[in-house]
């Protein structure tokens, strides 16, 4: 069984769930957590419509949803309507807004900080740039000591998440494997089942995040890929 940097089974997230069906039968399958969006995209939910799917999953499957916004109290809101268990920051690394967020859900709610990856096909050197950026970001994070959860991300031109495209993993290698003590990285973007071993294999992340990869459509599961992902992702 492929294990996380903790030594613990890996931790998998299967996001961009829009319907209880999907998010009840990623859970059945074994998922540690599931995701809803509220940030743009074409996965995004309303609060109305995840206080409707959270109350039927498994107390022991955590529940977090994936926020664009800079605004702590709507964040919080949303949130404790909907019945989540974590919210995942996706609007870049924003120091205010973390220490506002966690005097308002900390203790009630874990934090989850995205951090994103430039890829650019046309600009080898934006891996360079994010290598450094994702660097001192991971820095600030440990030194604020609110996060221990961070998600490292594709960012494709001015869309992030959900875009299907990996990063570099061998550049990303070194990071990971430096990370502050105490922090527990995840890999998201561009997973599938085919590649999950790999990216896992090369990066020793603690935890693994997929939408795109296991989907029919946008918002919309195969539940075979869901759970021939959340197998690969473990054996």
């Amino acid at each position: 069984m492929l294990r996380n940097s903790g030594g613990n089974p890996m931790w998998v997230k299967i996001c961009g769930n829009t319907n209880l069906s999907d998010a009840a039968h990623a859970a059945a399958a074994g998922a540690d957590a599931v995701g809803f969006i509220f940030a743009e995209s074409k996965r995004r939910v309303t609060a109305a419509q995840v206080a409707a799917i959270t109350p039927h999953l498994p107390a022991t499957v955590e529940r977090v949803g994936v926020f664009g916004s800079q605004d702590a109290d709507q964040i919080a809101r949303i949130a404790f309507e909907s019945g989540l268990t974590a919210v995942q920051l996706h609007g870049g690394l924003d120091e205010g807004l973390l220490e506002t967020l966690a005097e308002e859900v900390l203790g009630k709610l874990r934090i989850v900080q995205t951090l994103h990856w430039m890829v650019d096909p046309e600009l080898p050197s934006a891996g360079n740039s994010s290598a450094r950026k994702l660097e001192d970001e991971l820095r600030r994070i440990t030194a604020l000591g609110i996060v221990d959860r961070v998600l490292i991300d594709s960012k494709v031109a001015s869309a992030s998440g959900g875009t299907g495209v990996a990063f570099d993993w061998k550049a990303a290698r070194d990071i990971f494997a430096a990370a502050p003590g105490g922090l527990k990285l995840i890999v998201a973007g561009g997973l599938r089942v085919a590649n999950v071993a790999a990216a896992i294999a090369e990066l020793r992340p603690w935890g693994v995040d997929v939408s795109s990869g296991v989907e029919i459509s946008p918002g919309r599961k195969d539940p075979r890929l869901v759970e021939s992902f959340i197998q690969s992702a473990r054996k």
